[in-house]
């Protein structure tokens, strides 16, 4: 168990100062915006009974990166959000294991682990550039800015995921 908590604090240590160093400055045509903290969301460790953990520790790494982000709160709602939704993108994607709690998302298949990514950023970035923008007169700005940082996010997180996951041999 102590290995475990580890593992997440220096997770959400080295996410938050990837994110605010690195990430939050790659701002391509406008639209280009990597965010690659949301990798804390997607490889919490998965337990029924620390849903609530998981959610206040969601929405601790949004309010940091609103911290150092100067956005009000967007990220931090945004966080909260997918990860109060997190379990039911589960169950659509992986099915009945995930009711068995023997997810890790370094073994799935390359598909299912690719639609749970898709699924996940997808709902991350349409919340935080609704509540960014927060306008019907730019709802094209919202699809736009949402799709292509969810193609830059999702690239950017299967190649955190393949490169610092444990192989299995």
């Amino acid at each position: 168990m102590n290995k475990t908590i580890f593992v997440i604090i220096l997770r959400f240590v080295l996410l938050v100062l990837l994110q605010v160093v690195i990430f939050n400055h790659i701002n391509f045509l406008g639209y280009l915006n990597p965010y690659i903290y949301i990798l804390f969301i997607v490889l919490f460790p998965f337990d029924k009974d620390n849903r609530i953990l998981f959610i206040f520790c969601s929405f601790l790494i949004g309010l940091t990166i609103d911290m150092f982000s100067d956005s009000g709160g967007v990220h931090a709602a945004a966080s909260v959000f997918v990860a109060y939704f997190r379990p039911l993108m589960m169950r659509s994607v992986f099915g009945v294991s995930y009711d068995y709690h023997n997810i890790k998302i370094e073994s799935t298949y390359f598909g299912q682990r690719v639609n749970y990514l898709v699924i996940l950023i997808l709902t991350h970035h349409l919340m935080l550039f609704s509540l960014e923008i927060f306008s019907f007169a730019h709802v094209l700005l919202i699809l736009k800015k949402t799709l292509f940082s969810a193609i830059f996010t999702l690239i950017m997180c299967l190649i955190f995921i393949s490169l610092f996951s444990k192989k299995s041999t």
